[in-house]
């Protein structure tokens, strides 16, 4: 293959996944790590991608993207599906399970619907919409209302969720990198997670693969702080390898 088709190629992967690594590219190529630093390096130089350490991300990626509920909807549908049925056979009879704001986190809502005698407390008006009419007791935190999200946020839904306690948080990001963290584009956003976290016996995070090597603005947490994370077969061998190695139960569907 030719360094220009090799590079487009690369593109083409970049435009579906978001993201691509080193190692990765040069075992699907069947080429050096050499080479492939070279393309990303000459990519990069064209102003085509963003050069990161270990890979490469999307020049469409930024650490204040926040797309819309409705735009996340139309993502890896299928990969959220199976994430919210691994979430939903860890919640028991009689458990607080926490659901912040998110598709991912909608998909488990609707997976929990024939669990009986458990209660979900969200900051998410869709979720509480979706599971009205259901034997599920749901709790809102109140807040200011973030119109991309239809998450509550703000000192009202921080300070209900430090009067509760839950079993279970089920926490979705819109960024996982395994060495600095969980992140979102949104500073009250992430101070709620903050908070979620705090109240929860278990926290759990649920992503699908694209969010991997993502940094969004605000750091919610350390990979330290999680219990478990659930996501899908995509995800790179090396952030999987990383998070097995700190002791973190990782589940993939």
């Amino acid at each position: 293959m030719l360094n220009e088709e090799r590079q487009r190629a690369i593109l083409e992967l970049l435009s579906r996944d978001g993201r691509v690594l080193v190692v990765d590219l040069a075992e699907h190529f069947r080429t050096s790590q050499v080479t492939i630093r070279k393309d990303l390096d000459t990519l990069h130089a064209k102003g085509r991608i963003h050069r990161t350490h270990g890979g490469a991300l999307s020049v469409r990626e930024s650490a204040l993207e926040d797309p819309s509920l409705r735009e996340k909807e139309k993502l890896h549908p299928k990969e959220k599906l199976q994430i919210a049925e691994a979430a939903a056979r860890m919640v028991t009879e009689g458990q607080v399970v926490i659901l912040d704001s998110g598709t991912t986190t909608t998909a488990i809502a609707r997976a929990l619907k024939p669990v009986k005698n458990v209660t979900i407390i969200t900051n998410a008006l869709n979720i509480a919409a979706e599971l009205s009419g259901t034997d599920l007791e749901v709790i809102l935190t109140g807040g200011n209302l973030r119109k991309n999200s239809f998450s509550l946020v703000g000192p009202l839904a921080e300070d209900t969720l430090r009067r509760l306690n839950a079993d279970i948080l089920f926490l979705g990001v819109d960024g996982f990198d395994v060495q600095y963290g969980l992140s979102t584009p949104n500073l009250l956003e992430a101070r709620v997670n903050r908070a979620m976290m705090d109240v929860s016996k278990l926290a759990v995070a649920v992503c699908d693969s694209s969010k991997f090597g993502k940094r969004s603005l605000s750091m919610i947490a350390p990979p330290s702080a999680l219990h478990g994370v659930i996501t899908d077969r995509g995800i790179p061998k090396s952030d999987l390898s990383a998070l097995k190695r700190s002791g973190l139960e990782v589940t993939v569907v």
